[in-house]
């Protein structure tokens, strides 16, 4: 059995989560999340929480209750509380700056980027190199991360480039120069 499958999900006051057919909408605060399931999984839905069963124990079915059930504790969590992720822009000359609805990067190329600030999430920058950005929907806040972090990835000789709070850069000696 799916040990994180088999945990319900507590629902907290004002989100309501609807299941029809073979959809799930979760509506709270900060918005409104949609996810397709596949009919190997069941979703039931009590007063204050909702469990995630599966029909039969194919390999499918039992790949599918955990993930299922994560996903929709990611959405109660993301309508209720959202996510946030902070970004460090590192190197002489690199800065990072919010104007209008575009996240403007200065990252060692000839010409700044200029990356547009999707709905639904919020970049705020502090200081120069501080990146901080938050919205209700993991995947998406996650993929724009991602996105951000792939203009200019931190290299190890000098630990320049962009990065995620907790990541650690293993850092490289250079040449020694001495044959």
């Amino acid at each position: 059995m799916s040990r994180i499958g088999l945990m319900p999900v507590q629902i907290p006051d004002g989100v309501t989560v609807e299941v029809n057919n073979n959809e799930i909408t979760v509506t709270g605060a900060k918005g409104k999340l949609t996810q397709s399931f596949l009919l190997n999984v069941e979703i039931k839905v009590e007063k204050d929480t909702c469990r995630v069963f599966r029909k039969n124990d194919s390999k499918r079915s039992k790949s599918l209750h955990g993930l299922y059930r994560k996903l929709i504790s990611n959405m109660v969590i993301g309508v209720s509380k959202g996510f946030s992720k902070v970004l460090l822009v590192n190197g002489v000359g690199y800065r990072a700056e919010v104007k209008g609805e575009a996240l403007i990067l200065n990252v060692g190329y000839s010409n700044s980027i200029e990356y547009p600030i999707p709905e639904g999430i919020n970049i705020t920058v502090e200081g120069n190199n501080k990146i901080n950005v938050s919205g209700f929907n993991k995947q998406q806040l996650g993929q724009i991360c991602a996105e951000i972090r792939s203009f200019r990835p931190p290299e190890p000789y000098k630990g320049k480039g962009i990065r995620y709070e907790t990541e650690f850069v293993r850092r490289k000696i250079g040449k020694t120069g001495v044959k």
